[in-house]
């Protein structure tokens, strides 16, 4: 009996392996199309349009700016793909996630790993850059629970922690066409690879 499949051909023509992904498979064209159809909160949020890991991303990428004194564009780069897995595996809920156990987890971190070395990155990040990226991502959350997918903010305090007003200010979540958040992830990508180089 042949074994499983367990790679995906992506829309660049290249196959990506899901149990042992390679960094030369990889093309951010694939992760800004993938990401920009990946619906976070399980499409569970208000609007026209679904609330994309790819929006997601970038709004983590600049509330980890505002987090940082003086950000290192490649760790900015980091946060803007610390989601970038879910192009091929989807996004699960929290909930989700505990309950598939870890065998979830390390197929993330698989492909979290190849995502990293393609684009010049450590295969492991340095804790304090993890922990902050982590904290934006967790600021994100509050946003997104409270303004589109109807916590209460004493709900949203509660799951994610209450957020700094002044980080947030003049932040607003987004929502849009799948097309017009795949061209700024792919044009913010540009952006920090050009001032790493």
């Amino acid at each position: 009996m042949a074994p499983a499949r367990a790679w995906q051909k992506m829309l660049s023509g290249r196959r990506l392996d899901l149990l042992d992904p390679t960094p030369v498979d990889i093309e951010i064209e694939d992760i800004a199309h993938g990401l920009s159809f990946v619906a976070r909160w399980n499409g569970q949020t208000r609007g026209d349009y679904a609330y994309s890991v790819a929006e997601h991303s970038l709004l983590v990428e600049r509330l980890y700016s505002r987090l940082t004194a003086r950000p290192d564009p490649k760790w900015q780069l980091a946060a803007l793909l610390h989601d970038a897995p879910e192009y091929v595996i989807g996004d699960m809920i929290s909930p989700v996630k505990a309950s598939v156990g870890p065998g979830y987890s390390e197929l993330e971190n698989r492909l979290s790993t190849a995502v990293h070395l393609r684009f010049g990155l450590p295969a492991a990040l340095p804790l304090t850059v993890k922990r902050t990226i982590k904290k934006a991502d967790r600021i994100s959350a509050w946003m997104e629970a409270v303004r589109i997918a109807g916590f209460s903010e004493t709900e949203a305090n509660r799951f994610f922690g209450v957020p700094d007003a002044g980080m947030i200010e003049g932040m607003d979540i987004v929502l849009r066409p799948p097309m017009q958040t795949r061209a700024d992830y792919i044009a913010r990508h540009a952006a920090l690879i050009a001032k790493i180089r």
